[in-house]
């Protein structure tokens, strides 16, 4: 690169004539010092309206450039960008809010970070209008061109931006940077993505500074845990678009845990179960990485000739007491040397352990590698090697001790694990298995019955399993009644069944289910001594195609749910999933009642508290005692149940005012605001100002949210200590003060006839089995507005109860760093007092 030019002789002279520093948080002009490496930044400004300040270090300042639509990986989505004056270089780490009647007033977040690399002379390259460089960034790497296409007399600089065609361009319809990426990288690090997701020769070599625990993000000092649960897969048929993926091979043999305490290694099944003295040879190879503290994750494998997993001989290998000849392939580090690593975006734990064991390990430890292939051409190749398929693992994840949609399991051929409840001799000898009655567990804990398998083993093994079984043999079946009946796919005889106690596992490859429920053309593959009878339950497969939201296919993407905006059903899905973090407290131990929209929001709606054959993927029904009468209400407590009630066309959800915990005491209070014709939106904020101040004069915290719709929600937490008939008559008290008070603002009964040129603020939402929409909720009407949870503060500059809309939601929660409901949830209060105030008795 060539020398750099002189300094002009008023630098930043610009920037700093537009800015009044007094007012505004931004850094004050100051030149950089030239440094070891060319720093550039992308901050997400929303300011009059959203766009994205495209900033490169030169010269001791930054160059920049405003990108109303941000970059795009696609080479032929080329992106207006505006040229502005140069900012400090200090200016690259400021977020903040500018204040109002200030230039570029609004909001600003560090999008992407990183370092740049000049192709060429970069002052040449600006003189000229064309500057080519690469990038080195959380979310933006390889090759880009910026683009001067001034027209002669024109007040602006406008530019173009794209990215140059090289291992990371991608389709737009492949891949949207903007919108799987929305947040901020100071709040959320993401680590360098040319390490997190690998492209090609860009893979870059772990950094010798990944052995300080310390500092890598997320990393809590603390004590070593005592125990550790694995985290586990959600079953999917392919990964989704969105997000950065990293895919290892599923290798088949035991999940095992690897406890370090004092440089003493224990080593742990998934179960929890302590093999250390089956597997001392494995347990001293841990012991030789001279690690003092840690848990390391990984699966154990025998390997045979061909080089690949052998499950058969990884149980003979137990049986027989070689454990010698097994293999640690190790994925995950969730606790490293007095950090607790778990909170670390896992491309950040997994560079830590991949220089462990490169640097310190050996036989018979490895390390899981990752591939930068597509996922689809990776379960090819596993397919071919005769494995059993892939693990998908989203680059940022946290460690999280349970089934999470984060780590993903794509399969080459249907394949579990299964208890065994009985068993059929073999026809012509009582000494050996003929077949094994299979059955799984349902949500109830009920052992039912799915087929039977009988291949897969020799003489050997057929008498071996009848030995094993003979301990186990009880004289009735453990199935539920009456579900052990022939099917079309066995050609055994009624009554020929032998039963057995349920605790022996097999794991069982098969073609597929067929429609009954039952294992087509199962071939036995083993017996699993390292899973509990209880825990087999089915594992559910969710079809992916290119409409696709996680791991949920939506049918029908395309179709318009809102003629007014032509938002689709797809839009819907994806905004959904994109706020399940928001949303899911808001929901989780709730029952919820849904509205579904078949044809959009101008059909008919429905309005649905029961399941009734929604086929809703991970909605759960809830104990029909919680209300006596009625059938099952249903809880909505997991992504996969939020994303597939939207791909079934549900537009909104509501949730009562009890959890099920205490389903007769409500845990919160909700007046909804509901505005008559005529009345103007200022009348709603002066409406929800009065009626905040009335009840904190009786005591009273309460929250404000947008209704999405024409009004406001103020939600009032208490202790689940009242029934909801005292509740309900307390709201109806409040709101009954308010329009006697307030009779020219307010009124107290409900009706379009009794409120124009009013606000009804609605108590009845308190009443038992009532619900209102829930925070995040999209509503069904135009423009698809959404309930937007905010603080008093921001109560002057709403301008309607729909501000915020499923196209719009998204981006402005990427720039909300403190939660404005953050104290709601360790907030419970009583009503004692209050209704001491307003007369009313407990």
């Amino acid at each position: 690169m060539a020398d750099r030019a002189a300094p002009a002789a008023k630098p930043l002279q610009r920037y700093s004539a537009k800015r009044n520093f007094e007012l505004t948080p931004e850094p004050q002009a100051a030149r950089a010092r030239k440094g070891k490496a060319l720093s550039f930044v992308v901050q997400k400004h929303w300011a009059s309206r959203l766009h994205y300040d495209f900033r490169l270090e030169l010269d001791g300042v930054l160059l920049s450039w405003a990108v109303p639509k941000g970059p795009s990986f696609d080479p032929q989505d080329k992106r207006m960008a505006i040229h502005v004056e140069d900012h400090p270089v200090s200016y690259g780490g400021f977020e903040g809010t500018i204040p109002p009647r200030q230039y570029g007033a609004g909001t600003v977040i560090v999008w992407d970070r990183g370092t740049w690399e000049p192709e060429g002379d970069p002052r040449e390259g600006l003189a000229q209008g064309k500057l080519l460089f690469k990038l080195h960034g959380e979310k933006l790497a390889g090759l880009w061109e910026l683009v001067r296409i001034a027209k002669p007399g024109e007040k602006q600089d406008p530019w173009i931006l794209f990215k140059k065609r090289d291992e990371w361009a991608r389709p737009l319809a492949e891949y949207d940077v903007i919108a799987a990426l929305p947040d901020s990288v100071v709040a959320k690090p993401l680590g360098p993505v040319e390490q997190r997701a690998p492209r090609g020769a860009a893979r870059a070599a772990p950094s010798p500074a990944a052995l300080a625990p310390a500092d890598l993000p997320g990393a809590v000092a603390g004590e070593l845990p005592a125990t550790l649960a694995p985290q586990l897969a959600t079953r999917a048929s392919s990964v989704p678009s969105r997000g950065e993926w990293r895919c290892e091979l599923k290798l088949d043999g035991y999940r095992l845990l690897a406890r370090i305490e004092d440089g003493r290694a224990r080593l742990f099944t998934r179960a929890g179960n302590d093999w250390t003295e089956r597997m001392k040879p494995l347990a001293a190879a841990v012991e030789a990485l001279g690690v003092r503290s840690a848990w390391l994750d990984g699966e154990i494998v025998v390997l045979g000739e061909q080089g690949t997993p052998d499950f058969n001989a990884l149980q003979n290998a137990f049986d027989a007491s070689r454990t010698g000849a097994i293999v640690y392939f190790l994925f995950d580090v969730p606790y490293f040397e007095g950090h607790d690593l778990r909170q670390v975006p896992l491309h950040a734990r997994r560079a830590l352990l991949r220089q462990l064991v490169d640097t310190r390990g050996g036989e018979p430890l490895r390390f899981s590698a990752d591939f930068a292939a597509d996922p689809a051409s990776i379960l090819e190749s596993a397919r071919a090697l005769g494995l059993e398929g892939i693990v998908a693992k989203r680059a940022d994840s946290p460690y999280v001790s349970q089934r999470t949609d984060t780590w993903l399991k794509l399969k080459c051929s249907e394949r579990q694990e299964f208890v065994i409840g009985g068993f059929i001799e073999r026809e012509g000898s009582s000494a050996e298995v003929g077949s094994l009655l299979l059955g799984v567990h349902d949500e109830r804990g009920t052992l039912r019955y799915v087929g039977n398998v009988g291949t897969g083993w020799n003489a050997a093994t057929g008498a071996d399993l009848r030995q094993r079984l003979a301990t186990l043999e009880v004289s009735e079946s453990p199935f539920e009644p009456g579900s052990v009946t022939p099917g079309r796919w066995t050609r055994r005889a009624a009554g020929a069944e032998r039963w057995v106690a349920p605790q022996l596992v097999a794991e069982v490859r098969f073609a597929d289910w067929t429609p009954d429920g039952r294992v087509r053309h199962a071939t036995f593959q083993g017996l699993r001594i390292d899973k509990p009878a209880r825990s087999v339950t089915r594992e559910t497969v969710s079809r992916t195609v290119a409409n696709r939201v996680g791991a949920v296919k939506v049918s029908n993407p395309d179709r318009v749910i809102d003629p007014s905006t032509g938002l689709k059903k797809l839009d819907l899905v994806r905004y959904y999933e994109s706020v399940a973090d928001w949303m899911l407290p808001h929901l989780q131990g709730r029952p919820v009642s849904l509205v579904r929209g078949p044809t959009g929001i101008t059909g008919e709606l429905f309005f649905q508290k029961h399941d009734d054959a929604l086929s809703i993927v991970g909605l759960r029904p809830l104990d029909a005692a919680l209300w006596p009468g009625h059938p099952a209400l249903l809880e909505v407590a997991s992504v996969e149940a939020m994303v597939s009630a939207a791909q079934m066309n549900v537009i909104e959800f509501h949730t009562w005012n009890s959890t099920t915990k205490k389903i007769d005491k409500p845990d919160r209070m909700v007046f909804d605001l509901d505005p008559g014709e005529g009345v103007a939106w200022t009348r709603v904020q002066e409406a929800a100002t009065l009626t905040h101040a009335l009840l904190s004069e009786l005591g009273l915290q309460s929250w404000l949210k947008t209704s999405g719709g024409k009004g406001l929600h103020i939600v009032v937490p208490l202790a689940p200590r009242l029934d909801y008939d005292t509740v309900k008559d307390f709201s109806q008290a409040v709101v009954q003060h308010l329009a006697k008070t307030i009779p020219s603002r307010f009124v107290a009964k409900s009706g379009a006839a009794n409120r124009v040129g009013k606000v009804f603020v609605d108590y009845l939402r308190n009443g038992f089995g009532a619900t209102t929409a829930a925070a995040f909720s999209a509503r069904a009407r135009p423009g698809l507005g959404v309930s937007m949870p905010v603080s008093w503060e921001q109560l002057p500059a709403l301008k309607s109860g729909a501000q915020w809309t499923i196209a719009t939601a998204r981006e402005y929660l990427s720039f909300q760093t403190n939660d404005p409901w953050a104290a709601y949830w360790t907030t419970r209060q009583t009503l004692t007092r209050a209704m001491k105030v307003l007369g009313l008795r407990l």
